[in-house]
Formats: structure tokens, C-alpha cells, sequence
């Protein structure tokens, strides 16, 4: 006796479902797999969260292993643009030592976050310690919500 497997006849409606499908989950959730589709594309790139609450949007960001003065940071039109490059170790501090096996991303780096509401350039804060990077965006006044009381 022999088994012969049973295969669904190709459709071409339902490889379109499948795409749309594909794409309506890649809009659908906007940080959520970023890193992974960056990575394909630029090489590395520090993994992210943002926060939103009243009064600030902060980002949070894992860059290990660098300086402060070789992450640049900036902000325009509503875009938080954060870049770098993390120095390859490997051949400067080890001697003649052959590397087996390197898993830690080196080289430049750019992240861009639209973020969710207006904020005030000037009163922007950022901090870096033990490898996590802090940025503070205050909002700006028209951009908090504001308590409206009923009269009558």
C-alpha cells in the first residue's frame, strides 16, 4: 500500500491573502520585529523600548560597551534620531589571539522613532549609564491632555 500525501491545488487568491496578511501584521505593529528587519538591512542596531506618559515620551536604549561621546543623538521634526559606531575589540586588545567565535555587533549604527506627540527640543534630557542610554523628551504644552470641566 502505498500513501500518497494530499496537497491543497496552488491558488493565486490565496497567496495574495498570505501577502496582505504579511503586510497588514508589518503595519500593524510598528516596534514590535523592527530590530530583526533593521539588522537584515544595516548590519546591527541597539534594541529599543519607548514609553508614553502625561507629561514625557522617554526612550531607553541598550548600547553596551561604548562612550558616551560616540553616540550622537538628535532630534527633527518629530523624529529621534540616534546613531554611533561600537569599535571592533577583537584585533586591538587581544594581541595575536584568533577570534573562534564574535557574536557582538560592531560598527555604525542609526536608529530614527517617530514619536507619538509633539515635544519641547529645549528641555530634552539624556543620560547614559552601565550601557543603557535615557532619553527624556518632555511634551509640549499642546500636546498634554488637557481636563476640561463641565459648566451648568
Amino acid at each position: 500500500m502505498t500513501l500518497t500525501r494530499w496537497q491543497r491545488p496552488w491558488s493565486p487568491l490565496s497567496q495574495l491573502s498570505n501577502l496582505r496578511d504579511e503586510l497588514d501584521r508589518f503595519f500593524e505593529t510598528p516596534f514590535n520585529g523592527i530590530e530583526e528587519r533593521q539588522h537584515f538591512l544595516t548590519g546591527w542596531g541597539p534594541a529599543l523600548d519607548v514609553y508614553e506618559d502625561k507629561d514625557n515620551v522617554t526612550v531607553k536604549v541598550e548600547i553596551p560597551g561604548m562612550k558616551k561621546e560616540e553616540i550622537e543623538i538628535s532630534l527633527h521634526e518629530g523624529t529621534l534620531t540616534l546613531s554611533g559606531e561600537r569599535k571592533n575589540e577583537a584585533k586591538g586588545n587581544y594581541g595575536d589571539a584568533q577570534a573562534i567565535r564574535t557574536e557582538r555587533f560592531a560598527g555604525r549604527f542609526s536608529r530614527s522613532i517617530t514619536l507619538p506627540a509633539d515635544v519641547n527640543a529645549e528641555a530634552v534630557k539624556a543620560t547614559y549609564k552601565d550601557g543603557l542610554l535615557t532619553v527624556v523628551l518632555p511634551k509640549a504644552e499642546e500636546s498634554k491632555p488637557k481636563q476640561i470641566e463641565i459648566k451648568g
